[in-house]
């Protein structure tokens, strides 16, 4: 194992693609990744719950529990684990899933290791920024925002949000009161090359709003510019 910061990671491989998972764990560990891998969705679900990882590689379709129901179950324990999903399905519905369930990236097979690692590489610095963060606490009304812990708490109740509704709920924070578009959102949340669309904003504007506004339809502070995108009022 080298000596760069990777080989502080953990990184938990679920693919039941036996070669798939052999050049995934023999590339990662080259990389210095402690590597961890599960073969069907039970394991992977039971592997994440109990240990901590700096990133799940899950791939869609696995035996026993497929891809998004672990995603779904893994974010109710685990919220601030982040998930690249892998899948041959191109469609993209799938994607859009996927990144709505929370997932940090969606790959589609056949991909490059390169590219794969790549990502991997970014999202681990995304999240590396983000938990580096200057301590920060923002109060609004019976919200608490902390940049530092990245918990949100609504009258003083931990609201359970995941590592992306976090971040997209903070990029529109960090905007002081400054509309944002959708496209500025997704630049910022998922990088240059995301895959998502416009709409994935909408409904995690959507899910955020349900979770911690008073009344979601008649939000307070996640507000819509028409024309421009959405601002955080304070």
């Amino acid at each position: 194992m080298n000596g760069n910061p990777q080989s502080q990671k953990r990184i938990l491989v679920v693919e039941d693609d036996e070669s798939i998972t052999l050049g995934l764990e023999m590339n990662l560990k080259a990389e210095g990744y402690d590597t961890v891998v599960a073969v069907d969705g039970e394991a992977a679900l039971e592997t994440a719950s109990t240990q901590r990882f700096d990133l799940v590689i899950l791939d869609v379709m696995l035996p026993k529990m497929n891809g998004f129901e672990v995603l779904r179950q893994l974010h109710a324990k685990r919220p601030d684990t982040p998930v690249v999903m892998l899948s041959a399905r191109g469609a993209e519905l799938d994607k859009v899933m996927g990144l709505e369930l929370g997932a940090e990236d969606y790959i589609t097979k056949p991909f490059g290791l390169a590219e794969l690692l790549a990502r991997v590489k970014a999202v681990l610095r995304r999240e590396g920024r983000a938990r580096q963060r200057v301590a920060q606490l923002v109060r609004v009304a019976d919200w608490e925002i902390d940049a530092d812990t990245r918990e949100v708490r609504r009258n003083g109740e931990v609201v359970d949000l995941t590592a992306t509704e976090f971040d997209v709920l903070w990029c529109l924070v960090e905007a002081a009161g400054r509309s944002l578009s959708r496209e500025e959102i997704l630049s910022k949340v998922w990088g240059e090359g995301h895959h998502g669309t416009l709409r994935t904003i909408d409904n995690f504007m959507l899910q955020l709003r349900t979770k911690l506004e008073q009344d979601p339809a008649d939000p307070q502070h996640l507000l819509t510019v028409r024309g421009v995108g959405y601002r955080f009022k304070i």
